[in-house]
Protein backbone atom coordinates (compact mmCIF):
# COMPACT_ATOMS: atom_id res chain seq x y z
CA UNK A 1 0.00 0.00 0.00
CA UNK A 2 2.85 2.43 0.77
CA UNK A 3 4.11 1.86 -2.78
CA UNK A 4 0.69 2.85 -4.14
CA UNK A 5 0.64 5.95 -1.92
CA UNK A 6 4.00 6.90 -3.44
CA UNK A 7 2.51 6.43 -6.91
CA UNK A 8 -0.42 8.69 -6.04
CA UNK A 9 1.95 11.34 -4.74
CA UNK A 10 4.16 11.22 -7.85
CA UNK A 11 1.16 11.50 -10.17
CA UNK A 12 -0.28 14.37 -8.15
CA UNK A 13 3.05 16.20 -8.25
CA UNK A 14 3.28 15.57 -11.98
CA UNK A 15 -0.16 16.95 -12.82
CA UNK A 16 0.23 19.90 -10.44
CA UNK A 17 3.50 20.89 -12.11
CA UNK A 18 2.00 20.54 -15.58
CA UNK A 19 -1.10 22.54 -14.68
CA UNK A 20 1.09 25.23 -13.15
CA UNK A 21 2.74 25.84 -16.51
CA UNK A 22 -0.64 26.45 -18.19
CA UNK A 23 -2.12 29.02 -15.83
CA UNK A 24 0.05 32.10 -16.23
CA UNK A 25 -0.32 35.21 -18.37
CA UNK A 26 2.07 38.03 -19.31
CA UNK A 27 -0.87 40.45 -19.62
CA UNK A 28 -1.44 42.49 -16.43
CA UNK A 29 -5.10 43.14 -17.26
CA UNK A 30 -5.76 39.41 -17.28
CA UNK A 31 -3.95 38.66 -14.02
CA UNK A 32 -7.10 38.71 -11.86
CA UNK A 33 -8.79 36.23 -14.20
CA UNK A 34 -5.76 33.94 -14.19
CA UNK A 35 -5.45 34.27 -10.42
CA UNK A 36 -9.02 32.99 -10.07
CA UNK A 37 -8.28 30.14 -12.47
CA UNK A 38 -5.13 29.17 -10.56
CA UNK A 39 -6.94 29.47 -7.23
CA UNK A 40 -9.58 27.01 -8.38
CA UNK A 41 -7.19 24.49 -9.93
CA UNK A 42 -4.10 24.37 -7.72
CA UNK A 43 -5.90 24.85 -4.39
CA UNK A 44 -5.90 21.20 -3.32
CA UNK A 45 -7.93 18.39 -4.83
CA UNK A 46 -7.45 14.63 -4.97
CA UNK A 47 -6.66 14.62 -8.72
CA UNK A 48 -8.64 11.39 -9.17
CA UNK A 49 -9.36 12.09 -12.85
CA UNK A 50 -5.73 12.75 -13.83
CA UNK A 51 -4.70 9.70 -11.81
CA UNK A 52 -7.13 7.58 -13.81
CA UNK A 53 -5.82 9.03 -17.08
CA UNK A 54 -2.22 8.21 -16.18
CA UNK A 55 -3.06 4.71 -14.96
CA UNK A 56 -5.11 3.98 -18.07
CA UNK A 57 -2.30 5.13 -20.37
CA UNK A 58 0.18 2.95 -18.47
CA UNK A 59 -2.18 -0.05 -18.67
CA UNK A 60 -1.78 0.12 -22.46
CA UNK A 61 2.01 0.33 -22.27
CA UNK A 62 2.21 4.12 -22.55
CA UNK A 63 4.29 6.53 -20.51
CA UNK A 64 2.90 9.12 -18.11
CA UNK A 65 4.25 12.07 -20.10
CA UNK A 66 2.17 10.99 -23.10
CA UNK A 67 -0.98 11.56 -21.04
CA UNK A 68 -0.14 14.96 -19.52
CA UNK A 69 -2.45 17.06 -21.74
CA UNK A 70 -5.30 14.55 -21.36
CA UNK A 71 -4.89 14.40 -17.58
CA UNK A 72 -4.82 18.20 -17.40
CA UNK A 73 -7.82 18.61 -19.68
CA UNK A 74 -10.13 16.48 -17.55
CA UNK A 75 -8.96 18.22 -14.38
CA UNK A 76 -9.61 21.65 -15.91
CA UNK A 77 -13.13 20.62 -16.91
CA UNK A 78 -13.68 19.27 -13.39
CA UNK A 79 -12.39 22.50 -11.81
CA UNK A 80 -14.59 24.65 -14.05
CA UNK A 81 -17.63 22.58 -13.11
CA UNK A 82 -16.93 23.06 -9.40
CA UNK A 83 -16.64 26.84 -9.80
CA UNK A 84 -20.01 27.01 -11.55
CA UNK A 85 -21.69 24.47 -9.25
CA UNK A 86 -20.71 26.58 -6.22
CA UNK A 87 -22.29 29.79 -7.57
CA UNK A 88 -25.34 31.29 -5.82
CA UNK A 89 -27.52 30.43 -8.81
CA UNK A 90 -26.58 26.77 -8.44
CA UNK A 91 -25.56 25.19 -5.10
CA UNK A 92 -24.58 28.47 -3.38
CA UNK A 93 -21.60 27.01 -1.52
CA UNK A 94 -19.13 29.02 0.54
CA UNK A 95 -16.44 26.36 1.03
CA UNK A 96 -14.49 24.20 -1.40
CA UNK A 97 -11.37 22.18 -0.58
CA UNK A 98 -11.23 23.85 2.81
CA UNK A 99 -11.06 27.35 1.30
CA UNK A 100 -13.62 29.98 0.26
CA UNK A 101 -15.23 29.13 -3.06
CA UNK A 102 -14.05 31.06 -6.11
CA UNK A 103 -16.94 33.51 -6.14
CA UNK A 104 -16.34 34.24 -2.44
CA UNK A 105 -12.58 34.68 -2.83
CA UNK A 106 -13.04 36.89 -5.92
CA UNK A 107 -16.55 37.78 -7.13
CA UNK A 108 -19.33 36.13 -9.10
CA UNK A 109 -18.44 37.62 -12.48
CA UNK A 110 -14.78 36.65 -12.16
CA UNK A 111 -15.77 33.14 -11.05
CA UNK A 112 -17.99 32.68 -14.10
CA UNK A 113 -15.21 33.85 -16.41
CA UNK A 114 -12.65 31.66 -14.63
CA UNK A 115 -14.84 28.62 -15.23
CA UNK A 116 -15.33 29.59 -18.86
CA UNK A 117 -11.58 30.06 -19.27
CA UNK A 118 -10.73 26.68 -17.77
CA UNK A 119 -13.24 24.92 -20.00
CA UNK A 120 -11.81 26.49 -23.15
CA UNK A 121 -8.23 25.80 -22.07
CA UNK A 122 -9.02 22.10 -21.65
CA UNK A 123 -9.88 21.74 -25.33
CA UNK A 124 -6.94 23.90 -26.36
CA UNK A 125 -4.57 21.50 -24.57
CA UNK A 126 -5.99 18.47 -26.37
CA UNK A 127 -6.05 20.09 -29.79
CA UNK A 128 -2.53 21.46 -29.41
CA UNK A 129 -0.83 18.24 -28.26
CA UNK A 130 1.12 17.56 -31.46
CA UNK A 131 2.81 14.42 -30.11
CA UNK A 132 -0.50 12.66 -30.85
CA UNK A 133 -1.77 11.98 -34.34
CA UNK A 134 -4.39 14.42 -35.60
CA UNK A 135 -7.05 11.68 -35.67
CA UNK A 136 -6.33 10.91 -32.00
CA UNK A 137 -6.67 14.57 -31.05
CA UNK A 138 -9.98 14.88 -32.89
CA UNK A 139 -11.32 11.76 -31.18
CA UNK A 140 -10.24 13.13 -27.78
CA UNK A 141 -11.87 16.52 -28.34
CA UNK A 142 -15.13 14.87 -29.38
CA UNK A 143 -15.02 12.46 -26.43
CA UNK A 144 -14.38 15.20 -23.87
CA UNK A 145 -16.99 17.48 -25.41
CA UNK A 146 -19.62 14.78 -25.12
CA UNK A 147 -18.63 13.98 -21.53
CA UNK A 148 -18.67 17.60 -20.42
CA UNK A 149 -21.78 18.77 -22.27
CA UNK A 150 -25.54 18.18 -22.18
CA UNK A 151 -25.14 14.44 -22.82
CA UNK A 152 -22.80 14.22 -19.83
CA UNK A 153 -21.81 16.42 -16.90
CA UNK A 154 -23.90 19.50 -17.72
CA UNK A 155 -26.95 17.37 -18.38
CA UNK A 156 -26.45 15.61 -15.06
CA UNK A 157 -26.24 18.90 -13.22
CA UNK A 158 -29.47 20.05 -14.89
CA UNK A 159 -31.22 16.86 -13.76
CA UNK A 160 -29.77 17.34 -10.25
CA UNK A 161 -31.05 20.90 -9.95
CA UNK A 162 -34.49 19.84 -11.13
CA UNK A 163 -34.63 16.94 -8.67
CA UNK A 164 -34.21 18.90 -5.42
CA UNK A 165 -37.02 17.93 -3.08
CA UNK A 166 -38.19 15.09 -5.32
CA UNK A 167 -38.27 11.41 -4.44
CA UNK A 168 -36.21 9.75 -7.16
CA UNK A 169 -36.10 6.01 -7.67
CA UNK A 170 -32.76 4.20 -7.84
CA UNK A 171 -32.69 3.99 -11.64
CA UNK A 172 -33.26 7.74 -12.05
CA UNK A 173 -30.64 8.58 -9.43
CA UNK A 174 -28.15 6.30 -11.16
CA UNK A 175 -28.87 7.88 -14.54
CA UNK A 176 -28.34 11.37 -13.09
CA UNK A 177 -24.96 10.48 -11.62
CA UNK A 178 -23.78 8.56 -14.68
CA UNK A 179 -24.15 11.91 -16.41
CA UNK A 180 -23.06 14.32 -13.70
CA UNK A 181 -20.04 12.48 -12.23
CA UNK A 182 -19.53 9.32 -14.24
CA UNK A 183 -19.22 10.86 -17.70
CA UNK A 184 -16.08 12.82 -16.88
CA UNK A 185 -14.51 9.90 -15.04
CA UNK A 186 -15.19 7.72 -18.09
CA UNK A 187 -13.58 10.40 -20.25
CA UNK A 188 -10.51 10.47 -18.01
CA UNK A 189 -9.98 6.72 -18.40
CA UNK A 190 -10.61 6.68 -22.14
CA UNK A 191 -8.53 9.79 -22.86
CA UNK A 192 -5.64 8.21 -20.98
CA UNK A 193 -5.97 5.07 -23.09
CA UNK A 194 -6.10 7.08 -26.32
CA UNK A 195 -3.02 9.02 -25.21
CA UNK A 196 -1.01 5.79 -25.41
CA UNK A 197 -1.98 5.47 -29.11
CA UNK A 198 -1.86 1.71 -28.57
CA UNK A 199 -5.49 0.97 -27.67
CA UNK A 200 -7.91 -1.08 -29.76
CA UNK A 201 -11.70 -0.90 -29.73
CA UNK A 202 -12.14 -3.92 -27.45
CA UNK A 203 -9.72 -2.50 -24.88
CA UNK A 204 -11.40 0.90 -25.04
CA UNK A 205 -14.78 -0.75 -24.43
CA UNK A 206 -13.43 -2.71 -21.44
CA UNK A 207 -11.96 0.47 -19.96
CA UNK A 208 -15.32 2.15 -20.53
CA UNK A 209 -16.98 -0.57 -18.45
CA UNK A 210 -14.38 -0.08 -15.72
CA UNK A 211 -15.02 3.66 -15.75
CA UNK A 212 -18.81 3.28 -15.70
CA UNK A 213 -18.60 1.25 -12.51
CA UNK A 214 -15.95 3.32 -10.77
CA UNK A 215 -17.62 6.59 -11.73
CA UNK A 216 -20.82 5.53 -10.04
CA UNK A 217 -18.88 4.16 -7.05
CA UNK A 218 -17.23 7.55 -6.69
CA UNK A 219 -20.61 9.26 -6.37
CA UNK A 220 -21.97 6.67 -3.95
CA UNK A 221 -18.92 7.23 -1.75
CA UNK A 222 -19.39 11.00 -2.01
CA UNK A 223 -22.96 10.60 -0.74
CA UNK A 224 -21.72 8.41 2.11
CA UNK A 225 -19.04 10.93 3.10
CA UNK A 226 -21.60 13.74 3.17
CA UNK A 227 -23.07 11.89 6.16
CA UNK A 228 -20.13 10.11 7.76
CA UNK A 229 -17.29 12.62 7.40
CA UNK A 230 -17.01 16.17 8.72
CA UNK A 231 -16.33 19.58 7.23
CA UNK A 232 -12.67 19.77 8.28
CA UNK A 233 -11.92 16.48 6.51
CA UNK A 234 -14.17 16.93 3.48
CA UNK A 235 -13.00 20.46 2.71
CA UNK A 236 -16.61 21.43 1.98
CA UNK A 237 -19.72 21.75 4.11
CA UNK A 238 -20.64 18.37 5.59
CA UNK A 239 -24.34 17.54 5.37
CA UNK A 240 -24.94 19.99 2.52
CA UNK A 241 -26.82 17.45 0.40
CA UNK A 242 -29.13 16.53 3.26
CA UNK A 243 -29.72 20.21 4.05
CA UNK A 244 -30.73 20.88 0.43
CA UNK A 245 -32.98 17.81 0.38
CA UNK A 246 -31.02 16.36 -2.53
CA UNK A 247 -31.63 12.73 -3.52
CA UNK A 248 -28.74 10.51 -2.40
CA UNK A 249 -27.87 6.82 -2.24
CA UNK A 250 -27.95 6.63 1.57
CA UNK A 251 -31.39 8.25 1.51
CA UNK A 252 -32.65 5.52 -0.83
CA UNK A 253 -30.65 2.52 0.38
CA UNK A 254 -29.59 3.42 3.91
CA UNK A 255 -25.92 3.74 4.85
CA UNK A 256 -25.29 0.00 4.92
CA UNK A 257 -26.93 -0.44 1.54
CA UNK A 258 -24.88 2.41 0.08
CA UNK A 259 -21.66 0.86 1.37
CA UNK A 260 -22.62 -2.48 -0.16
CA UNK A 261 -23.36 -0.83 -3.51
CA UNK A 262 -20.01 0.99 -3.52
CA UNK A 263 -18.19 -2.29 -2.85
CA UNK A 264 -20.17 -4.07 -5.56
CA UNK A 265 -19.36 -1.36 -8.11
CA UNK A 266 -15.68 -1.49 -7.18
CA UNK A 267 -15.64 -5.25 -7.75
CA UNK A 268 -17.33 -4.80 -11.14
CA UNK A 269 -14.71 -2.24 -12.14
CA UNK A 270 -11.85 -4.54 -11.17
CA UNK A 271 -13.39 -7.44 -13.11
CA UNK A 272 -13.70 -5.26 -16.22
CA UNK A 273 -9.91 -4.94 -16.53
CA UNK A 274 -9.07 -8.62 -15.93
CA UNK A 275 -7.91 -8.94 -19.52
CA UNK A 276 -5.17 -6.35 -19.04
CA UNK A 277 -3.26 -8.47 -16.53
CA UNK A 278 -0.61 -6.87 -14.30
CA UNK A 279 -0.48 -3.74 -16.47
CA UNK A 280 -3.83 -2.62 -15.00
CA UNK A 281 -2.76 -2.98 -11.36
CA UNK A 282 -2.86 0.80 -10.84
CA UNK A 283 -6.43 0.91 -12.10
CA UNK A 284 -7.38 -1.83 -9.64
CA UNK A 285 -5.70 0.04 -6.80
CA UNK A 286 -7.47 3.25 -7.79
CA UNK A 287 -10.81 1.43 -7.66
CA UNK A 288 -10.08 0.48 -4.05
CA UNK A 289 -8.86 3.99 -3.27
CA UNK A 290 -12.05 5.60 -4.60
CA UNK A 291 -14.35 3.60 -2.31
CA UNK A 292 -12.05 3.75 0.73
CA UNK A 293 -11.28 7.49 0.68
CA UNK A 294 -12.42 9.66 3.56
CA UNK A 295 -12.61 13.00 1.69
Amino acid sequence: MSEFVDYLSLCQQRINAYLGTQLNTPQPRLERLYSAMRYSVVNGGKRVRPLLAYASCEALGGQAEQADPAAAAVELIHAYSLIHDDLPAMDDDDLRRGQPTCHRAFDEATAILAGDGLQALAFELLAGATHWQSATRLQMVQLLGRAAGPQGMVGGQAIDLGAVGEQLDLATLESMHRHKTGALIRAAVQLGALASEQVDDAQLAALGQYAESIGLAFQVQDDILDIESDTSVLGKQQGADVARDKPTYPALLGLDGAHRLADQLRDQAISAVDGFGPAAQRLRQLADYIVQRRF
